[in-house]
């Protein structure tokens, strides 16, 4: 395409659709019409006998449209206001770039190796993960199934109560040897004036 038709993308001033000539307009027409129709050629993957991660023609196409500068001069057009002519055109040889791609694989392009650790750091927090839930799960079995502090509760047999009834104890069996019958009660306060010397 002809910088004086449309105006050099990287900075200088496109030239008004008012201004160009028949013959450019035409122009800029044919060579849009003919990328168009170089990128709609269907693949022939018998005919191309490539190997696996190989360029295909379409992507060497492409290689070449990108080389050659016409990929700026097709966003130049799509992003300019005055060239909205030309817009069915780029958006059909977008699209017919895009043929073969999909959102998938056009996604994970562009991160590569950034990917890659992001998937081998996934997985590294996964083990850590399910070693952590594992430890978990080990210290919850060793534990005792009911805390220390629980002493139940037991009949003393021989020993009454204030009725005559037996004794029941609600401490453990280890606090039995200091059981007397004061235990919980508080002591009587003496004077200080009746205190033993």
């Amino acid at each position: 395409i002809p910088l004086g038709a449309l105006g050099d993308p990287h900075g200088s001033v496109p030239q008004d659709w008012e201004q160009r000539q028949e013959e450019d307009t035409l122009l800029i027409e044919r060579i849009l019409l003919l990328v168009r129709n170089v990128l709609h050629v269907p693949p022939d993957p018998t005919e191309e006998q490539r190997i696996d991660g190989d360029a295909s023609v379409h992507d060497r196409v492409l290689w070449a449209l990108h080389i050659s500068g016409m990929d700026d001069l097709l966003k130049f057009l799509a992003s300019a206001q005055v060239e909205q002519q030309w817009a069915l055109h780029v958006l059909e040889i977008i699209s017919l770039m895009f043929r073969d791609q999909s959102p998938e694989e056009l996604a994970a392009l562009g991160q590569g190796a950034v990917g890659a650790e992001h998937g081998e750091d996934t997985r590294e927090l996964e083990t850590l993960r399910q070693r952590e839930l594992a430890e978990k799960r080990t210290r919850a079995l060793q534990r005792p199934s009911r805390h220390s502090r629980f002493g139940g509760s037991y009949v003393l047999q021989g020993l009454k109560s204030i009725g005559d009834r037996d004794v029941v104890f609600h401490k453990g069996l280890h606090n039995l040897k200091s059981y007397s019958h004061d235990l919980g009660k508080e002591p009587q306060r003496v004077p200080r004036q009746r205190q033993a010397a």
